[in-house]
């Protein structure tokens, strides 16, 4: 199912759903990817960025090679604006705080992202509070950089990994089957137009109901 927030000629936006990969991962030649979704009803579709396939969110595609080009530029140069917002176990004691630690990706056969001072490049990732719960947190995280798995990363090595998220240390939990991270909202400017332009995307129904039960 495509969640289109927003198309026109040069890009178009999406609420990308969990479960989904942005490209085929290889492994397995029947799995739907986004990319191939999106070309069968749009013809030609370029990947600006990626977002993991466990997590929810607003993602932006070209259309074409020039919008593309002024895309990747933004993205090279830090011009574009991410906005995630994680549900973490337990909470912190701080109200903000800024992660800086080199990741180094695809260590092992689980394909794990690592803090490596030595083989790791440089990673960082604004955190602010959002609401504290009884025994876990809503956080927002603002990346500087686009490492994989980085704000995954970043909050388990500053003792909150993010619910659900085993992989990086997380507890099995029976609020949500997958990590509890959503892509909120994206800003750039808009290839032709040069327009900022800001996009949200709604939290999908499992990320919602997570929520409701940590109000009750």
């Amino acid at each position: 199912m495509l969640n289109i927030l927003y198309q026109d000629k040069q890009i178009i936006v999406l609420n990308k759903e969990a479960g989904v990969s942005v490209l085929n991962e290889g492994w397995d030649e029947n799995a739907l990817f986004l990319k191939q979704t999106l070309e069968k009803k749009f013809g030609r579709i370029w990947v600006v960025h990626r977002i993991d396939k466990v997590t929810s969110g607003v993602i932006v595609f070209a259309r074409n090679a020039e919008a593309h080009r002024h895309l990747n530029t933004q993205f090279e140069k830090r011009e574009i604006d991410k906005t995630y917002h994680a549900i973490v176990e337990d909470y912190p004691e701080w109200n903000e705080y800024t992660a800086r630690h080199s990741l180094h990706a695809n260590v092992g056969r689980k394909h794990r992202t690592v803090v490596d001072k030595h083989r790791g490049k440089p990673s960082e990732t604004a955190f602010k509070v959002i609401k504290r719960y009884q025994d876990h947190s809503m956080i927002e995280a603002k990346p500087k950089t686009g490492r994989t798995h980085q704000i995954r990363v970043h909050l388990s090595t500053s003792g909150l990994p993010i619910v659900a998220d085993i992989l990086y240390g997380a507890e099995e939990s029976d609020l949500i089957a997958r990590p509890a991270l959503h892509a909120y909202e994206l800003s750039f400017n808009h290839p032709v137009k040069k327009e900022k332009m800001t996009f949200t995307a709604p939290y999908p129904e499992d990320f919602e109901q997570l929520l409701d039960q940590l109000d009750q």
